[in-house]
């Protein structure tokens, strides 16, 4: 279910940002994909070995540097073009964007005696929840200033962080490829030797 939010969560705030030109909501957008792929590839690595939660770490880790390599560089266009966002629908979409966190936050603390820690609950409410702030934070400077620069500082930060997520998953996988691919002995010798 909390796959399911934040995947229609990604999908609303993409819709609205492309409309409403705020890079904001867009990064809200990668946001919510990056949470909503974090619970995909954990379902999908249930019983799974090394191997495998390698490969799925490189493939979240490179999808993720990707699109927020891309979203960095649309925001530079958009700052150069000099838009400015529509700040009420901005504001609008954040808003539910925040409540869609806490109802996943509110979700995952439900389900956490199925293996999840209270940690996993904590950072996944807090990242919907600061990133939605942000965005809100944005759109009031915008409404305020009528300058879209709030909106592009807004995308950069939340790009930056999911751009540091992406390096984090993909040294995991780095990590988790070499332990799969190391000898048992290091010597080379055996175990008899």
């Amino acid at each position: 279910m909390a796959l399911l939010v934040n995947g229609l969560m990604a999908a609303v705030a993409l819709a609205a940002g492309l409309e409403t030109q705020s890079m904001g909501l867009r990064a809200s957008a990668l946001e919510s994909l990056a949470i909503a792929m974090t619970h995909g590839v954990g379902l999908w690595m249930m019983g799974r070995g090394l191997e495998a939660r390698g490969w799925a770490a490189l493939a979240r880790g490179l999808v993720l540097s990707v699109l927020g390599l891309g979203l960095v560089a649309a925001t530079a266009w958009s700052a150069y073009a000099g838009t400015v966002p529509d700040a009420p629908v901005m504001s609008l979409v954040a808003l539910l964007g925040m409540g869609a966190a806490l109802s996943v936050a509110v979700l995952l603390f439900a389900g956490r005696r199925a293996g999840l820690t209270l940690r996993a609950v904590w950072l996944c409410a807090r990242n919907g929840v600061l990133t939605n702030a942000a965005v809100m934070m944005a759109a009031a400077g915008v409404w305020v200033m009528g300058q879209g620069w709030p909106d592009h500082l807004v995308a950069a930060v939340i790009a930056a962080t999911v751009l540091s997520g992406a390096v984090t998953a993909l040294r995991q996988a780095v990590g988790e490829r070499r332990a799969w691919h190391a000898p048992a002995d290091p010597s080379g010798l055996g175990k008899g030797a």
